[in-house]
């Protein structure tokens, strides 16, 4: 069975990988975000701005775990 230390370095490495998805995926729907604004579809371009205020704030509190993990 793996030691606490070694558990937590996986859990960390598991999460950076996670977060670097999240990051992606954020980057994505800001693509898409900039064509739905500057094709006249507000209302769809904000709720994806709502989308990417979540992911940030979710972002932070992984990276937040990633270096509690990882001290």
């Amino acid at each position: 069975m793996p030691s606490d230390s070694q558990s937590n370095v996986a859990a960390a490495d598991a999460l950076t990988l996670l977060l670097h998805n999240q990051h992606a995926l954020a980057a994505a729907i800001e693509e898409v975000t900039a064509w739905l604004a500057a094709n006249g579809v507000g209302t769809v371009a904000d709720n994806a701005v709502g989308a990417l205020e979540t992911l940030d704030a979710n972002a932070k509190a992984i990276t937040d775990a990633i270096m509690r993990l990882r001290q």
